[in-house]
């Protein structure tokens, strides 16, 4: 019995070949493996014309996405995840609509090598795609070129599912402009049901300072809100953001210059980013989504600028700490109040940033008394 027959070139060849931009190599890297995935995408949707046309995408994501390939060596069963996943996404698609709803008339079988000829604009996406920050980049191409849904995409990176919702609107909206050429607006554009106020390019920033802390008088200490309160430097506008007790400690001990003889979190994390070369210039406040606000915090760095997504409450405390400047999206000073009486009753609560400065020295004092033995003494320095 014969040995049966290798393929050459291999397919780790032929992905470093189709890395450096050539047609022909992704093209018979599609050959080879697209029948495979056409029967694994007709298991997941019962029909061999919706397979197919899965498959197509998948292949258009493939070729977006095959400098991201870990293992050259491993492009068949990489590519047939692809195609696995985008049928998993349309058969929940197809699940959700009416059952009476016919399915488009089938498509004619895709044929890998004039897929191939649409690799310019894929290579346009790719660097669309890599130019965005880190955490977008790698939202992007699990939703939009892998199919996995949000809760899939937040239990991949770890993030919650808001996180996720908040880093795909960054994204589309960072890429809209550079892909607007295309004749075919990509899936990346499509712009999800939730409504939210969003970064764009054009966004329009206004400079604010963190002018209060705000408390309720809930006798009950663990239901009291506190609000944030930044105010326009230039023209007066306020925007009320609430923060948890923990954020609103922080933050009140370094408005009011408390000294600590250990950094509290946020000085710490401001060290650790200045001892490993790098620098954070400034924070923003971004968009509004589903009620919850999001920031980002933009870090020099040796390989240049870094959009890090953040918490407001910890974007604002880091930077107090290190006095860079704190923006807003303009457009956030109207958008940010869908109930006005709500916010305006949070900000009516009394100032409380020099109480829970005091109250937290005074904790601090007395439980540093009570490991010592000693009676807790009056100090304006807060002690662990």
């Amino acid at each position: 019995m014969g040995q049966p027959r290798l393929q050459t070139p291999p397919d780790a060849e032929l992905v470093y070949a189709a890395r450096s931009g050539l047609k022909e190599p992704m093209a018979e890297l599609l050959r080879r493996h697209w029948d495979t995935a056409v029967l694994l995408a007709e298991r997941v949707l019962g029909s061999p014309d919706l397979a197919r046309d899965a498959v197509q995408e998948a292949a258009i994501a493939a070729m977006t996405d095959v400098e991201r390939l870990r293992s050259p060596d491993r492009f068949g069963a990489w590519f047939c995840g692809i195609a696995l996943n985008v049928s998993r996404k349309w058969l929940r698609q197809l699940r959700s609509e009416r059952s009476g709803l016919l399915p488009e008339p089938p498509s004619e079988a895709a044929d890998p090598a004039e897929a191939a000829e649409i690799a310019d604009t894929a290579a346009r996406v790719r660097r669309a795609i890599a130019a965005l920050a880190d955490g977008q980049q790698d939202a992007v191409r699990l939703f939009y070129l892998q199919g996995l849904s949000h809760r899939e995409v937040a239990d991949e990176l770890g993030i919650s599912v808001g996180a996720v919702k908040a880093r795909l609107h960054q994204a589309r909206a960072a890429l809209a402009p550079r892909l607007a050429q295309f004749t075919t607006t990509p899936e990346i554009l499509i712009q999800e049901e939730e409504t939210a106020v969003t970064a764009t390019d054009a966004a329009e920033w206004a400079e604010v300072t963190v002018t209060d802390i705000r408390r309720s008088q809930d006798e009950d200490h663990s239901k009291r809100e506190h609000v944030m309160v930044l105010t326009e430097r230039a023209g007066g506008r306020w925007l009320p953001i609430w923060i948890g007790p923990v954020e609103a400690t922080a933050l009140a001990l370094t408005l009011e210059s408390v000294e600590t003889p250990r950094p509290f979190p946020y000085k710490l994390a401001a060290g650790l980013v200045e001892a490993a070369g790098s620098q954070i210039t400034e924070v923003r406040i971004t968009q509004l989504l589903s009620s919850i606000f999001y920031a980002i915090v933009v870090v020099q760095g040796p390989a240049g600028p870094r959009e890090v997504d953040a918490r407001p409450s910890d974007a604002v405390n880091l930077a107090v700490v290190t006095g860079v400047p704190i923006r807003v999206n303009a457009r956030l000073f109207a958008a940010a109040t869908p109930d006005p009486d709500a916010d305006v009753r949070r900000v009516s609560f009394p100032s409380a940033t020099a109480d829970i400065a005091a109250e937290t020295v005074r904790r601090l004092a007395e439980k540093h008394a009570k490991r010592l033995g000693t009676p807790p003494a009056d100090s304006g320095t807060a002690d662990e």
